[in-house]
């Protein structure tokens, strides 16, 4: 595949530290569309200190927001209107591209993310934490994705192993099961690529 949607069950799981890990494993181009809470610095700049690529490839977005919440409610704070026009899909391949949160939270008052990734036609990654209550919101994730249309090419988790939740889920949503990124005690570029290429398997994302 030329270019994944990184989706996530919530927010706050580890979305951009796979989206980093993957970026950097395929030495592809990143973007976030919209970057919503500047704060604690863009998702940008963890993926590119996450990554090592070429500056080039980590793409500006197409809104920076302010505010750390949903990007409809931040860009009502901002006085910013998003024309969803503006998120049309970069020509640079391979991409990966960050949506924020979950699939399900809205980009304006009218439209969510999962109805973006649809009209991109993209196949879609769900980044899903291994704690508790990850089956229900995987599930549900999957749901909403397959009733829009989207492609799930598959399941990426987070966290410690839990091997019942992890196969619950891909058997009972009759998704791939990618693999597992560890929580890692020191997280650079150097570990999370190391963590990549034993969770995961490079063929499966090409």
């Amino acid at each position: 595949m030329s270019a994944f949607v990184v989706t996530g069950t919530d927010t706050g799981i580890g979305k951009t530290v796979f989206a980093a890990a993957l970026t950097g494993a395929l030495q592809a181009h990143y973007w976030k569309p919209v970057q919503a809470g500047l704060d604690d610095g863009a998702d940008r700049d963890t993926v590119a200190a996450l990554t090592g690529v070429d500056p080039a490839r980590i793409l500006p977005e197409a809104y920076r927001l302010t505010t750390p919440c949903s990007p409809h409610r931040a860009a009502e704070l901002d006085g910013v209107t998003i024309d969803i026009a503006r998120l049309a899909l970069p020509a640079q391949r391979p991409l990966v591209i960050e949506g924020a949160g979950g699939a399900l939270v809205p980009v304006t008052r009218t439209v969510v993310y999962a109805d973006v990734f649809a009209e991109w036609g993209l196949p879609a990654i769900i980044v899903a934490r291994t704690a508790l209550g990850t089956i229900n919101h995987s599930l549900l994730t999957i749901e909403a994705l397959r009733a829009r249309g989207v492609a799930i090419h598959g399941v990426a988790f987070v966290g410690p192993a839990n091997e019942d939740s992890e196969a619950t889920i891909c058997a009972m949503g009759k998704v791939a099961r990618l693999g597992r990124l560890p929580m890692l005690d020191r997280l650079d570029a150097q570990t999370l690529a190391a963590a990549f290429m034993a969770g995961f398997r490079l063929a499966d994302f090409r």
